[in-house]
């Protein structure tokens, strides 16, 4: 029996590691496509030369690069930093969040305003990403059949209209085969790494960090600018926390261990040494590691593989874009649900179709994988530094990490990525504007939703006013109603105003149904809410007038669907008969205009308004019934 159960444990451990190189690793473990070649570009604006200590030199910087910030920060410390299992730098801007609550509001406002801002600067790279990443497999034609070269371009456009036109239909069948591809992508990329050193096996010599400290100190403005193409080697190390509430942290931990790292390593050494044996290799070392009958096949091979890491950061920035509606930074999205069981496969459109008209502006724009690598290596290191910024505030705060310690290695560590950031920075006018310019717009909108409904919900409760004292005032027959039969369902943001479309109704038309539920939702700092959580009702102080509130609590990670969740009410809890499936649902409306009210300035109110317009239909957003959802009104100014 126990030995059953052990090899049923070790096969699910299998899966998940599977699992994980199929989801989490694909930007980074494609990444051995175009980092060296971009490193040694002639036309990169501060070239790298082809010379021995440089190879060296570049083969160690990207060695310890990976193993300090991938394997020491984010696998070893970052991963441990998780909201309920969750992770992502949403994640942990509400962990920092909860733990500023009651302290210093100019120090809450800082952290929550440079965690936005990472997660805005996450939208840039999840335009840049499938751009590059497929970009740079296809290109590899231009080794394998010269003749074909003429058509990376349009194959590319292709692939990637192809890509996103799938999204719609989820990727549930198709991600299963996305592990045993990566698997076979790594051992690939492993094996032919080996095939390069046997060229010159002396370049294993480079894992010694004296190589990397004596190309930085012996040839500093050389190695300085190489850094910024050096970043492509831990892009999507941010992926690796992310996507930690799909698989855990062990399974990422081993995934990356086990294979990913070594087999990355071992690619970067192998192209290091075809370059020492042969430099006119430099220009795609990478496919020149490929003996010749296979390059189609590596070809094809690559392209499935950026393929798959492109489809994880679309599944990224969905996921995103879902936790910034939840908590508050954006409108309500169409967002659809592409599996009944998995309840991470969504599909939102509107972001969909705006990554899509990016990509294909970015490629037909930057036309070469080595020209979009600027741009890339600015968004990744602004995302690490911000994750970094956050993670030591929050290991301070939460874990009582000693002061001197996070003094002295944070501050080492942010020091070695601020030294990234500093060289990407001088690529600003080569294309490093781009994820920042990306990354601005996505902030100012994100922050003016957020500042734009606190006016609009103060200026709502003026008009909803109190809810007791108008439940009172119906009870007392102060307000004479109607009483009509049937149950109805009236929507609410809280639970101390009243619904704007109750008060129409009882104002306006004089009547009420015979049973009312007032349904509260609220969404929680937290990825999910347990089920025994997420309900409480209350009679609002009368028992007898057929009235009562439903507080729903939902994680930023959850769905909204109202009429399951009052399936879950216990009518035992209720004075009123549950009847939800002759039930009415109202919803209450607003018509923004842009008025005379402080907060914002006149050009964010109008952003605003417009932003207001993207928002998805309530009924739908709620999976309310449509033949059974009426919508009322108000005007209100910002």
């Amino acid at each position: 029996m126990w030995v059953a159960a052990a090899v049923t444990g070790r096969f699910a451990r299998t899966v998940l590691v599977v699992g994980a190189l199929g989801v989490v690793f694909g930007d980074i473990g494609t990444s051995p496509i175009y980092t060296i070649q971009t490193v040694f570009n002639p036309a990169d604006p501060h070239p790298v030369p082809v010379s021995t200590e440089n190879v060296y030199g570049i083969v160690s910087l990207i060695f310890w690069s990976v193993t300090i910030i991938v394997t020491i920060a984010y696998v070893g410390l970052i991963l441990r930093a998780d909201n309920e299992g969750e992770g992502g730098i949403m994640a942990l801007l509400t962990l920092v969040g909860q733990k500023v609550a009651a302290g210093s509001r100019r120090t809450k406002t800082m952290l929550v305003a440079l965690g936005i801002f990472g997660a805005s600067l996450f939208f840039g790279d999840s335009m840049i990403t499938p751009a590059i990443s497929v970009l740079s497999a296809v290109e590899g034609l231009e080794v394998a059949a010269p003749p074909l070269a003429a058509f990376v371009i349009p194959i590319t456009v292709v692939i990637i209209i192809v890509l996103f036109s799938a999204q719609r239909f989820g990727t549930a069948a198709v991600s299963r085969l996305f592990g045993p591809v990566m698997v076979v992508w790594f051992v690939t990329i492993g094996a032919l790494g080996l095939l390069g050193i046997t060229r010159e096996p002396e370049i294993l010599l480079a894992l010694s960090p004296t190589y990397a400290l004596a190309f930085a100190f012996g040839n500093p403005s050389v190695a300085f600018f190489a850094l910024a193409a050096v970043v492509l080697a831990i892009t999507g190390a941010e992926a690796l926390y992310a996507d930690l509430g799909h698989f855990g942290r062990l399974p990422i931990a081993r995934a990356w261990l086990i294979l990913v790292f070594p087999m990355c390593i071992l690619s970067y050494f192998g192209q290091g040494a075809l370059i020492l044996d042969d430099p006119s290799t430099v220009a795609s070392p990478f496919f020149h590691l490929i003996p010749g009958p296979l390059q189609i096949p590596m070809v094809i091979l690559a392209t499935m593989a950026t393929v798959i890491a492109s489809q994880a950061v679309i599944t990224g920035a969905f996921s995103v874009t879902r936790q910034a509606v939840q908590l508050g930074y954006l409108p309500r999205l169409r967002i659809e649900h592409t599996s009944p069981r998995t309840i991470g496969q969504i599909y939102v459109p509107l972001i969909n179709w705006i990554l899509l008209i990016a990509v294909i502006v970015l490629v037909l724009t930057f036309q070469h994988s080595s020209a979009l690598a600027y741009a890339f290596g600015m968004a990744v290191t602004g995302t690490i530094i911000i994750t970094t910024t956050l993670f030591l505030y929050y290991a301070r705060e939460a874990w009582r990490a000693k002061l001197w310690l996070v003094i002295a290695g944070g501050g080492l560590l942010l020091a070695f990525e601020g030294l990234f950031l500093a060289a990407n920075l001088t690529k600003l006018i080569h294309g490093a504007w781009l994820p920042l310019a990306i990354a601005v717009v996505a902030f100012v909108i994100l922050m003016t939703w957020y500042r734009g409904r606190q006016i609009v919900t103060a200026q709502r409760e003026q008009v909803e006013g109190p809810l007791d004292a108008f439940l009172d005032a119906i009870h007392d027959g102060t307000v004479p109603v109607v009483r009509v039969s049937g149950t109805a369902v009236y929507l609410n943001r809280g639970d101390k105003t009243t619904p704007l479309a109750m008060r129409s109704t009882v104002e306006h038309l004089g009547s009420l149904h015979q049973n009312v539920i007032i349904l509260s939702i609220e969404t929680a700092q937290t990825p999910t809410v347990p089920v025994e959580d997420r309900l409480l009702t209350d009679a609002l102080g009368h028992t007898d007038d057929g009235i009562v509130l439903v507080r729903a609590r939902f994680g930023y990670m959850e769905r909204p669907n109202v009429p399951d969740t009052l399936r879950m009410v216990d009518p035992d809890d209720l004075e009123i008969p549950l009847e939800l499936d002759n039930a009415s649902y109202f919803l209450s409306t607003i018509d923004l205009h842009r008025g005379n009210v402080p907060g914002l300035a006149r050009w964010r109110k109008l952003l605003f308004i417009a932003t207001a317009r993207g928002a998805a239909d309530a009924a739908q957003y709620f999976d309310l019934p449509r033949d059974r959802t009426i919508l009322m009104g108000s005007r209100v100014e910002v």
